[in-house]
This record gives C-alpha cells, structure tokens and sequence, in this order.
C-alpha cells in the first residue's frame, strides 16, 4: 500500500513540474489538449493466477517484481572494453525488486554490439544505515555518470541521499528521482529539465485532475497514469530543449515503470545516448517503452511472463 500511495505522490510532483511547458505554449498545446479521452475509466489492478501447478522459482518479472537480491547482483564491472566508452550508473532502491533486472540490462549492454559498457552499483535504501555501506555509497556517487533513485520516503535516509548528491549533481550527467521525498526530487537533472520548484507553487495539472474526476468519476491514480503515459507523445511536439529532455525524464519514468530487463537497457542507452559525454549509441538500439497493463492476470508459468488483458485470453492459454 505504501508503495502505491509513493507512486502517486510522485506522479503529481513530477507533472507538476512540467506544467510550465505547457503554460509557456498555451495557444499550441492548450491542457484541455493533453486530456480528450485520457480520463475514461480503465484497468488498475492486476491479479496473479494461481494453480496446482507445482510452483517454480522466480527470478524477475515484467513489473521487476518477485526478485532476490544477493551481493553478486548489485554490482556490474565491464570486463570487455574493446572499442566502447565505460559510464557508471549508482541505483538506490527501497526494495529488491529493481536489482535483478537493472544487472540483466548492464549485461546485454556490455555483451552487446554497442559502443558503451557500463559499471553498476545498487543500494537498498535501508543499507545506507550502516556506516561502512554509506562511505562506500559516497565513493561510489564521487565517480558516477549517472544516479537513480526510487521510493525514499524515509526521512533520515533521505537525508543521507542528500548529504550525497547534493555536492555532487552538477557534475553528474544525469540524476533520475523517481517517486520520492521532495527535498530527494528537487535534485532531479535530465538535461535542462529539473524539479528545483517542486512544492512551492500551485500545480495546475493538480487541479485539473481533481475537475476530471469529478467529471467522470475515474480513479486519481487511473488518470494520473494515463497522463503519464500520453504526455511523452505531446512533448516532443513542443519547440524547446526543456520540452526534449522533460520528455526524456517521463520516458524514463515509463521505461522504470515497466521494470523488465529490456525496459532498462532501453533506460540506460538511452540516457547515455543523450547525457554522457562520449558515449555513442545507435537510436535504432533504444526500444520503445514496453508497459504492463494497469489490469490483468498475470501466470508465472505463462511464456515470456505474460499478463494477460482479460479473461478469455487466459483462459485460452491455460
């Protein structure tokens, strides 16, 4: 429950803080634009289907779920460097989830035929606890390309995250907080695109949403995904590099969301594509965003770990 309150209190921070976008192109991309038939109901929930199937181990998931973490998956070292250009992501998560997939994205970019390789080093929230973990969490942040954080809502490690970052942000070519505190997402840098207002003016897209759903009566955090997922394709119509790398934030944020090792190497390529220096990666290798279904069933025995959108789909695979 935590989890899904985060994701929409950092849904809202972030829209917010692309609303400007739209308010310095107002007779081009009027909001009433970005919202036709995005508040419709749809889908929220999914289901896990369960069997007497004997059950199988898991190792990830679409949504990055269902993960074990252990210390062989939370850092990545390239060992082939023949022709590429090395960048260093450093991930602090709250849970497990993210690290199995993330370390399956860093190994196919580094066996791949692009030319980058990439170190990576994960963090679970609560290690940044203990104090040998924290130093090396600094030394690890002094020498990175690039940071993800998700999910810190716990004050004192918020904290900590800060005390890190902050010195360090500018030099970093790419900060990515994904719902967090909002002392954590103010340190946000993709490009141009930052959240340094976030919290200190009225969000207009706030208010709107709050219209929408009393208009049709569909759930907050259906519309607030909806808008997520639209607002990428109306950026990038917008005539500035604050519109281009807003965009590159929420394609991110979509790209986190979907949370399948594909989903992240489509992440990180992309993001070293446009914000690393010297890293060259062709636009063909960057995939489209692929995202699990708001509601659906989901099989664990089901090929490629499908969701199933409805019933009738499941039941005729099964």
């Amino acid at each position: 429950m935590m989890q899904g309150v985060a994701k929409i209190i950092g849904l809202v921070a972030m829209l917010s803080s692309i609303e400007s976008l739209f308010l310095m192109n107002p007779t081009k991309f009027p909001l009433r634009s970005v919202s036709k038939n995005l508040f419709k109901p749809k889908f929220s929930q999914l289901f896990m289907a369960t069997t007497e199937k004997a059950p199988m181990k898991i190792d990830s998931m679409a949504g990055g779920m269902f993960t074990n973490s252990s210390p062989d998956t939370k850092r990545v070292i390239p060992t082939n460097m023949a022709g590429k250009t090395k960048f260093k992501i450093v991930y602090v998560v709250l849970e497990s989830q993210y690290q199995s997939s993330l370390t399956k994205a860093c190994d196919a970019i580094n066996s791949g035929k692009e030319a980058v390789a990439v170190e990576a080093v994960g963090y679970l929230l609560e290690e940044l606890r203990n104090p040998a973990v924290f130093e090396q969490f600094k030394a690890d942040v002094a020498d990175a390309n690039i940071f993800i954080g998700s999910l810190i809502f716990v004050q004192e490690l918020a904290d900590k995250v800060v005390e890190v970052l902050t010195p360090n942000r500018d030099r970093l070519d790419a900060v990515l907080i994904f719902p967090s505190m909002p002392e954590v997402m103010r340190l946000n840098k993709v490009g141009s695109f930052t959240m340094a207002n976030l919290g200190q003016s009225k969000s207009v897209i706030g208010e709107f949403m709050k219209k929408k759903k009393k208009e049709n009566g569909s759930s907050f955090e259906e519309g607030m995904l909806k808008l997520l997922r639209t607002l990428p394709k109306v950026l990038k119509f917008l005539p500035s590099d604050k519109a281009k790398d807003a965009r590159s934030f929420m394609m991110s944020f979509q790209y986190w969301l979907g949370g399948s090792p594909q989903n992240l190497e489509s992440m990180l390529l992309m993001l070293a594509k446009d914000f690393v220096v010297g890293a060259n990666v062709s636009a063909n290798a960057i995939a489209e965003p692929v995202l699990i279904p708001d509601k659906g069933i989901w099989h664990p025995m089901a090929p490629g770990n499908s969701v199933f959108d409805t019933n009738e789909d499941y039941m005729e695979w099964y």
